[in-house]
C-alpha cells in the first residue's frame, strides 16, 4: 500500500454552516458541475439552488416547520441543485436509497416526516402507490413537463434574506442497513461545516482539484467526501449516474478526474476489468474510502500511477481513525486528532488488553477483541432520528460506542474485526468474522468471502461464507480445502462449516456486502452449498438428503426455530 505523500494541505475556508459553504459558490464563474453533455459553473449552481430554495419557502407547511424534502434520484444534476436549496432555505434534505424495496421505502419515508418527494421517471414507481403518506402532488417528477412549469415562477430568485443556525438540522442520512434497519443519523448546518475543512484538507481538495462522483448521494460518503468539499474548494465534479466498473476508467480519463472517493468493493470491481492503455499515466492522484483490501489497494495504486487513502469512519461522525505512512498492513491506523479511542469489552465495559498474535501472525487472545469506544466524545453525536433505542445503543453516560468490532496492537494500531453482529461463538471459542475472512481472501480465485454465523444443530454457532470468485475463475471445493489447510494462520474453529457460491454478492446501496440475507437464508438456498466433512479439508455438496439430516438434528435438539426461515416452512 502507498503511504501519504508530501503535497502541503490545501487551505479551505472554515464557515459556520453549510448555507455559507453555498453562498460562497454565489459568483464563481469556474466550472463547478459537469455531467454527460452538460455543464454548470459554481455559479448556475448557486442559481438553480436559490430557484428551489424558494419554491421550498412557499410550500404550504404548518407555521414554524421546515420542509423534510425526500430526493429519490440518482446522481443527477437536480440532486445536486435541491442539496443546496436545502442548505439554503433550511429546509431537512432526505435521501432515499433506490436499491430498497418500496415498501421498505414507504417506511422510510414515515419515519423521516417526509412533505415532497423529488424523484425521476425511472424510479417513481417506488413510491407511487404506496402509503407513505406524502400527498400525489407532492411527488414530482423531473423528467416531466410540470416540473419544469413547477420551478419557473422562481426563476431568478434572490438568495434568501434569512439563514439557518448552525444548530438547524439540514440532512437526515440512512445508514447502510447492513446490520438491521437503517437508522436516520442527523447532521445538522453546524456539524457538516465544522467537518468539511477538515474532510478537504484530508483528501487535498482545492480549486484546482476535478473529482470523480460516482458513489450514490443519499450515501454520506459522496456527500461529505466529494461534492460539500468540492463546493467550499470550488472545485470541478465530474458526475455520473451511478457507479460503473466497465465505464470507470473512462469517465476518469474523460473528466480527467484528479480525486475519487468510493466504499466497499468498487477498487475490486474496477481492477476486474482490463485496464485502459491510459491508466497509468492518467490524471486521477488520489482516491480515497473504506473496506479495500491491502491487494485491491497495492492493484489500484499501481494500475493509476496514484495514491489510496483507507479510513475509518461513520455517517454517525464523532471521530476517525486514519492510516499513517507506519501503519501496518491491515490496520485501520490510529485515531485523528487528539481524542481517546479505546476497544473495550461489550459486557464489563473494561477495556480489552492489546492483541496477541502467534508465529503465522494469527490472533491468540480472542479477549482482546472488542467494541470501538470514542471516550468521553458523546455529546459530539447527533443522535438518529426519532429513534431512542438505537441512541442508547450508541451512548453510554460520556462514551460513544460505534458498533463496530476492533483488536488493538501494542503499539496502539487498530484493526477491524467486523460489526458487533459479526461475533460467531463455535465450541466455546469466541472470535470475530473478519479474522477468517482476512484468510480465505487470500486465495487467488476469491473475489468476496464475507463470513457470517449460522446456527449450529446442538449449541453455539457454525462458520458459513459465501465466496464470489474473480470473473473468470471457477471454484473447485478440494482446491479451496486443501489450500485452507496450508494457512498456517488457520484457526481450527474458523473453518467454514457450509461454503456458498455465488455469482453476486447481495449489496447495500452504498456498495458495500449485506450479511442480512446472507444469514437468513442460511444453506436454504438454490446457489451451490458445499458443507466440510468433518474436521478434514474436504467438501462437499450439500444435497437435499444432508439437509434434511442436518435440519432433523435441530429437532432433536429442540432448537427448530433458530432454523433459516426456508428450513421450517
Amino acid at each position: 500500500m502507498r503511504t501519504e505523500g508530501t503535497t502541503p494541505a490545501p487551505t479551505v475556508n472554515v464557515h459556520d454552516t453549510f448555507a455559507e459553504i453555498v453562498l460562497s459558490r454565489a459568483g464563481d464563474r469556474a466550472r463547478g458541475l459537469v455531467f454527460e453533455e452538460q455543464e454548470w459553473s459554481w455559479a448556475q449552481v448557486v442559481e438553480e439552488s436559490s430557484a428551489r430554495a424558494a419554491f421550498l419557502k412557499a410550500v404550504d407547511l404548518p407555521e414554524g416547520r421546515r420542509p423534510h424534502v425526500g430526493l429519490l434520484l440518482e446522481n443527477v444534476p437536480d440532486y445536486v441543485f435541491w442539496t443546496g436549496a436545502a442548505g439554503l432555505s433550511g429546509a431537512v434534505l432526505v435521501g432515499i436509497n433506490s436499491s430498497r424495496s418500496a415498501a421498505e421505502l414507504a417506511d422510510d419515508i414515515r419515519h423521516a416526516d417526509i412533505d415532497l418527494i423529488i424523484t425521476e421517471s425511472r424510479l417513481r414507481q417506488l413510491v407511487e402507490g404506496q402509503a407513505h403518506g406524502v400527498p400525489a402532488d407532492r411527488i414530482h417528477d423531473i423528467d416531466r413537463p410540470e416540473y419544469q412549469a413547477l420551478l419557473a415562477p422562481f426563476r431568478g430568485a434572490s438568495l434568501p434574506d434569512t439563514r439557518p443556525a448552525p444548530e438547524d438540522l439540514f440532512a437526515l442520512m440512512y445508514s447502510s442497513g447492513t446490520t438491521g434497519a437503517p437508522k436516520a443519523v442527523i447532521l445538522s448546518q453546524g456539524r457538516l461545516a465544522r467537518l468539511t475543512p477538515v474532510l478537504a484538507r484530508r483528501v487535498e481538495m482545492t480549486s484546482d482539484s476535478t473529482t470523480y462522483l460516482c458513489m450514490p448521494l443519499f450515501h454520506g460518503n459522496a456527500l461529505m467526501m466529494n461534492l460539500v468539499p468540492a463546493m467550499a474548494t470550488g472545485a470541478t465534479v465530474g458526475m455520473v449516474r451511478r457507479f460503473s466498473a466497465s465505464r470507470f476508467s473512462a469517465d476518469v480519463h474523460r473528466f480527467g478526474a484528479t480525486y475519487v472517493n468510493y466504499v466497499g468493493r468498487a477498487l475490486s470491481y474496477v481492477l476486474a476489468h482490463p485496464e485502459d492503455p491510459r491508466d497509468r499515466g492518467g490524471t486521477l492522484q488520489l482516491a480515497f474510502g473504506t473496506e479495500a483490501s491491502d491487494a485491491d489497494v497495492a492493484g489500484f495504486s499501481e494500475r493509476f500511477g496514484c495514491r489510496v487513502l483507507e479510513g475509518y469512519g461513520l455517517s454517525e461522525g464523532v471521530f476517525r481513525l486514519n492510516r499513517t505512512p507506519d501503519t501496518p498492513p491491515g490496520s485501520l491506523g490510529l485515531p485523528a486528532g487528539d481524542v481517546d479511542v479505546r476497544v473495550l469489552d461489550e459486557s464489563t465495559g473494561r477495556e480489552c488488553p492489546r492483541a496477541e498474535f502467534d508465529a503465522a501472525g494469527r490472533l491468540v487472545n480472542a479477549e482482546a477483541v472488542g467494541q470501538i469506544v470514542a471516550m468521553g466524545l458523546a455529546h459530539t453525536f447527533e443522535g438518529y432520528y426519532k429513534n431512542e433505542a438505537a441512541y442508547a445503543e450508541r451512548v453510554r453516560g460520556a462514551d460513544f460506542w460505534s458498533g463496530d468490532l476492533a483488536f488493538r496492537d501494542v503499539e496502539g494500531f487498530f484493526y477491524f474485526a467486523g460489526r458487533s453482529s459479526d461475533w460467531l461463538r463455535v465450541d466455546s471459542e469466541n472470535f470475530a468474522a473478519a479474522q477468517v475472512e482476512r484468510v480465505l481472501l487470500r486465495h487467488p480465485n476469491v473475489a468476496a468471502a464475507p463470513v457470517y454465523a449460522v446456527p449450529d444443530p446442538v449449541t453455539g454457532d457454525r462458520v458459513m461464507c459465501a465466496i464470489e470468485v474473480e470473473p473468470g475463475r471457477t471454484f473447485d471445493p478440494g482446491e479451496f480445502g486443501a489450500f485452507l489447510a496450508q494457512q498456517a494462520d488457520m484457526g481450527s474453529k474458523w473453518w467454514p462449516t457450509f461454503i456458498r457460491v455465488v455469482t453476486a454478492l447481495p449489496l447495500t446501496g452504498s456498495g458495500k456486502v449485506d450479511k442480512a440475507p446472507l444469514r437468513r437464508s442460511a444453506w436454504t438456498t438454490a446457489d451451490t452449498v458445499y458443507v466440510r466433512v468433518g474436521k478434514t479439508p474436504e467438501y462437499v455438496v450439500l444435497d437435499e438428503r444432508a439437509k434434511a439430516e442436518l435440519e432433523s438434528r435441530f429437532a432433536d435438539h429442540g432448537r427448530t426455530a433458530l432454523l433459516p426461515v426456508g428450513a421450517r416452512d
